[in-house]
C-alpha cells in the first residue's frame, strides 16, 4: 500500500472517529471556571514530577514566559507551536478542570474534546498514574498567568487536518497507566515507569515510522530531536565506553560524565531539569537504562590519540592541531575543573550519524548562565564548511574505530543553510 492510499484510509477512518468524538465529549465551553485550592506538598510534588517531564523546556519559547508555550517544534509534517499552559483564562488553561487536564495526559484531548497533536507525547503521558497527572495539574495551575496566544501550526497537508488524529490514534495510541512488572524490583519499575511513561525518553530516542509514529520493536533505539541525533539507550548504544549506573546517574543529573561526555543540544535542558529531582528517582531511570543496555555486543576500543606522523598542509590534523588540540591535546586529562573528555570516549564521535558533531563543532558548547560546565567555543565562521567537513572527518578516524561518516560535506552544509535561515 503506497502513502497515498494509506493516508485515504486514515482520513476515512478519522471522519468517523472524529464524529464519535465529538460526540463522547461535547464543547465544555460553558463549564464553570473555578479557583482551585491546592497544598504545598502536592504542589511541590508536581515541581518535581513537570522536571522529568521537562515540561518548561517544550511549553516556553527562548526569551519567553515560563510555560507560556509559542516554541516551535519541527516534525517532518510541518511546525507546531507548544501551547500556553499557564493559568491564564483566555491564552491558557485557567478554565481547564482536572479532568480536563487528565484527559489531555491520558487520552490526547484538549478541553472541547479535539485531538491534539503526538508532538505533545501523550503516547506516554497516558502511562502516568491519576495522582501523577493531578500533582503536576496543581504546579502549572500555580505558576504566574501569562495571556500569549501561540503562533498557528503550520502543517502541510493533509497532516494539517486534526480529525486524522483520530484514525492516528486507533492504529498507533496504547492507552493505558503503566503496570508494574512483578518479576523486577521497585526501583526498576520506577525507573521503567518514569522512561516510558513521564520522562518521555523515546519520544526522542526512538525512531519513527512514515506516519511519525515510534517503532515500538525498535524502543529507545535511537531516534531524532531537533536535528539532532538522540543516540541509541538499548544494546545498539554506540558509547565506547560501557556505561555504569553511576556514570549514567552523574550524567544525567550533573550533564557531564568523564567517561562519555557532556550534555549538548536538546539533552542540556533536561539533564538541567534533572538536576532538580530527587535522587532517588534519577537513580532509578539510571538503573533502568542500564538494564535495556545490558545486551550490548562488544565495541571496538577507541583510540586515546591520533597517530604519530607528518601532517601534510590543509589536512584534518594540520585544522586540529591549530584549533582544537590546545583543549583536546593528548597530554590533557579529563577533570571536573575542565569537563574535557578525551576524544575517543565522546558518543558524537562514534555515533552512526555526524549531525551531534556537526552541531558541537559548529555552535560550540556553552554552559547556562550562572552554571558550571564545558566550555568551546564553536567554529562556524571561523573555519570555512571545507576545512569542517574535513576536521570532522579526521576526528572520526583517527579518534574512533567506527566507519566513515558519508557526505559530511553535504550534511554540513545543509545544516549551515537551516541555521542562516532560522
Amino acid at each position: 500500500m503506497n502513502k497515498r492510499s494509506s493516508l485515504l484510509g486514515l482520513a476515512m477512518a478519522a471522519a468517523v472517529a472524529a464524529i464519535l468524538s465529538d460526540a463522547r465529549w461535547g464543547s465544555p465551553a460553558d463549564a464553570a471556571i473555578r479557583e482551585p485550592m491546592f497544598d504545598r506538598q502536592t504542589v511541590e510534588k508536581g515541581a518535581q514530577l513537570a522536571a522529568i517531564g521537562n515540561c518548561a523546556a517544550c511549553h516556553t519559547q527562548p526569551g519567553g514566559k515560563p510555560y507560556a508555550g509559542g516554541r516551535p517544534v519541527k516534525t517532518p509534517f510541518g511546525t507546531i507551536y507548544s501551547t500556553n499552559i499557564t493559568p491564564e483564562v483566555e491564552t491558557g488553561i485557567g478554565a481547564w478542570s482536572q479532568g480536563d487536564f487528565v484527559r489531555a495526559m491520558h487520552d490526547g484531548t484538549d478541553r472541547a474534546g479535539r485531538n491534539l497533536y503526538p508532538a505533545f507525547p501523550y503516547d506516554h503521558f497516558t502511562r502516568v498514574t491519576d495522582d501523577d497527572v493531578n500533582a503536576i495539574y496543581a504546579f502549572v495551575m500555580t505558576r504566574d498567568p501569562v495571556h500569549a496566544v501561540a503562533p498557528p501550526n503550520r502543517l502541510m497537508f493533509p497532516m494539517s487536518l486534526r480529525p486524522l488524529l483520530s484514525a492516528w490514534k486507533m492504529l498507533f495510541f496504547d492507552r493505558g497507566v503503566y503496570r508494574p512488572d512483578t518479576a523486577q524490583s521497585a526501583q526498576w519499575n520506577r525507573g521503567a515507569y518514569l522512561v516510558d511513561g513521564l520522562g518521555h525518553c523515546g519520544a526522542c530516542h526512538t525512531p519513527r515510522n512514515a506516519l511519525g509514529a515510534e517503532k515500538k520493536s525498535q524502543d529507545l533505539g535511537g531516534g531524532e530531536a531537533e536535528d539532532w541525533h538522540a543516540t541509541a539507550l538499548d544494546a545498539s548504544s554506540p558509547a565506547p565506553s560501557p556505561w555504569t549506573a553511576e556514570q549514567m546517574f552523574k550524567y544525567l543529573r550533573q550533564g557531564w560524565d568523564n567517561s562519555h561526555g557532556t550534555a549538548a543540544g536538546p539533552m542540556r535542558p533536561v539533564s538541567h531539569d534533572l538536576s532538580e529531582v530527587n535522587e532517588e528517582d534519577v537513580r532509578a531511570i539510571a538503573a533502568y537504562l542500564m538494564w535495556t543496555m545490558k545486551q550490548r555486543p562488544p565495541r571496538p576500543a577507541a583510540r586515546a590519540e591520533p597517530p604519530v606522523g607528518a601532517a601534510q598542509p590543509g589536512d584534518g590534523a594540520v585544522i586540529f592541531e591549530g584549533a582544537c588540540a590546545s583543549c583536546h591535546g593528548v597530554t590533557l586529562a579529563s577533570t571536573p575543573s575542565t569537563h574535557t573528555v578525551p576524544l575517543g570516549l565522546t558518543t558524537s564521535l562514534n555515533a552512526p550519524d555526524s549531525r551531534n558533531a556537526i552541531h558541537i563543532v559548529l555552535e560550540g558548547i556553552w554552559p547556562d548562565s550562572g552554571e558550571r560546565g564545558a566550555l568551546m567555543p564553536g567554529f562556524e565562521g571561523a573555519l570555512s564548511a571545507d576545512q569542517l567537513a574535513t576536521l570532522l572527518a579526521y576526528l572520526r578516524a583517527h579518534f574512533t574505530s567506527q566507519p566513515p561518516w558519508p557526505d559530511i560535506a553535504p550534511h554540513l552544509r545543509e545544516t549551515m543553510q537551516r541555521k542562516d535561515s532560522q
